[in-house]
């Protein structure tokens, strides 16, 4: 078994690499190969969005965060079991958190990766391995129905997710199903925390369970100051995917006659409903924040994080939506207290 020091110090090495990315260092031609490549696959995964996901995460895996995330577990102790992984694929990177748990957690990893990110997560597994040989004993992939685990991390649409529990459910399992992120604005909000808002809206063109898909705002409140915070990215219809959403969903809303605010490539919508389209954020007015508070608690299976100026400990800055810490988990349930179970 490769010790807690052994692992953190290839997964820091891992992470000094991330964070050093130089596209003239030739050291790097195989990552850029692997961006262009997974472009191919899934044309959501833009350059400038791989390149985001690869800095986030070389931020993270630093000695100190990996030694604060697992300094309360005795991994040492457990012995080894096989987690498998369904990985979801709607951002880059987005099911590495899973990965990187099983690895700092001391046990095998049999991973599925989405069929939209199937290059990314293997890429970063073997630069891993080329700094602690030993990982190779522990990550396997397949392209096949699971055999031979112990236990089960899976994510997936709602209707997945009720599959997954009934079908893993006689194994040790960790299942995440549709979450959003949301924003609470009470217009004391600066210019410069708008901007960080609207950086939450469109990064990853808004597909991530954290990208903020709607607002609560009080009333009155002029709304286009969420578009003058959004203007800066209206290059974004340079994406012909994006583009294309854009003016499909802007066309149903009209032919369905719902009244929506426009921009040209950024549409508004009132709806009490939290999944918002593809170029479209939903909004919704509040009375009181007190009332909202208690709203948001009884809803909370449907939301993954809250941005607000509030400063509250349940929330994120706005412009850290997308910026997670490593113990910041997805649907609030603790990957490493369920691997500490497993025995």
């Amino acid at each position: 078994m490769i010790k807690l020091e052994q692992r953190i110090f290839a997964l820091n090495r891992l992470g000094e690499f991330l964070r050093s990315i130089d596209s003239n260092d030739s050291d790097y031609d195989s990552l850029f190969e692997v961006i262009n490549q997974a472009k191919t696959v899934n044309g959501w995964f833009s350059r400038e969005n791989v390149l985001y996901a690869f800095f986030q995460w070389g931020e993270c895996l630093s000695t100190k965060n990996l030694s604060k995330w697992s300094q309360s577990y005795a991994f040492d102790q457990k012995s080894t079991q096989t987690v498998g992984l369904i990985l979801a694929g709607n951002i880059p990177l987005v099911g590495f958190h899973d990965v990187l748990s099983v690895l700092i957690s001391g046990h095998k990893v049999l991973i599925k990766c989405s069929s939209s990110d199937p290059l990314l997560i293997p890429f970063l597994i073997k630069k891993l391995q080329e700094f602690e040989p030993d990982f190779s004993n522990l990550v396997a992939f397949t392209t096949e129905r699971f055999k031979n685990f112990d236990a089960i991390i899976a994510t997936g649409s709602n209707n997945a997710a009720r599959y997954f529990e009934y079908y893993f459910s006689k194994v040790p399992n960790l299942i995440r199903s549709n979450r959003n992120g949301v924003a609470i604005l009470d217009g004391s909000e600066t210019k410069k925390q708008l901007e960080a808002l609207a950086k939450d809206i469109v990064q990853y063109y808004g597909l991530g369970c954290r990208s903020t898909a709607k607002i609560f705002v009080p009333y009155p409140y002029d709304l286009n100051l969420i578009f003058g915070a959004l203007y800066p990215y209206s290059n974004l219809m340079d994406s012909a995917k994006y583009a294309n959403n854009y003016d499909y969903n802007k066309a149903v809303y009209l032919m369905s006659q719902f009244d929506i605010l426009d921009n040209g490539f950024f549409v508004l919508k009132e709806d009490p409903t939290y999944s918002s389209p593809v170029a479209c954020l939903h909004y919704e007015h509040y009375k009181d924040l007190e009332s909202l508070e208690e709203k948001l608690t009884q809803e909370r299976d449907q939301i993954q994080c809250i941005t607000s100026n509030q400063g509250k400990e349940n929330h994120f800055a706005f412009g850290e939506a997308q910026h997670p810490k490593l113990w910041d988990y997805a649907d609030g349930k603790n990957t490493l207290d369920f691997l500490t179970l497993l025995s």
